[in-house]
């Protein structure tokens, strides 16, 4: 027996925009609407195509407004963002002080896009 053709409602793409968005695989996507996972690829792709862009997109303005604001967390998340986003690193290196004293130099060195 045919099960009956499946038709895409504004709350099941919702759900698969969301699931897509959190990183749920495709197969468990499908079973958690019911369908196929070539079903799910047929009458979703935009939505499968998009969802994790636009959820990177949100994260990063978050953490952006974040990184410029004032609040408890703006300096980890500017820190953060300065390591991803313009390549800012830490070096160390180890110098000898005297015979047997060694110290280490903590350098950050910064390399923009600007």
């Amino acid at each position: 027996m045919a099960m009956p053709r499946h038709k895409p409602t504004d709350e099941s793409r919702k759900t698969v925009q969301a699931l897509s968005a959190y990183g749920v695989p495709h197969e468990k996507i499908g079973l958690v609407i019911g369908i196929t996972h070539d079903t799910l690829v047929k009458y979703y792709k935009k939505e499968l195509d998009t969802a994790s862009s636009e959820a990177c997109a949100k994260v990063a303005e978050s953490l952006f407004r974040k990184a410029t604001g004032d609040g408890p967390q703006s300096v980890a998340a500017a820190i953060f963002w300065l390591k991803t986003r313009a390549r800012w690193r830490e070096t160390s290196t180890i110098e000898e002080a005297a015979p047997g004293i060694e110290f280490v130099i903590v350098k950050p060195q910064r390399e923009c896009d600007a």
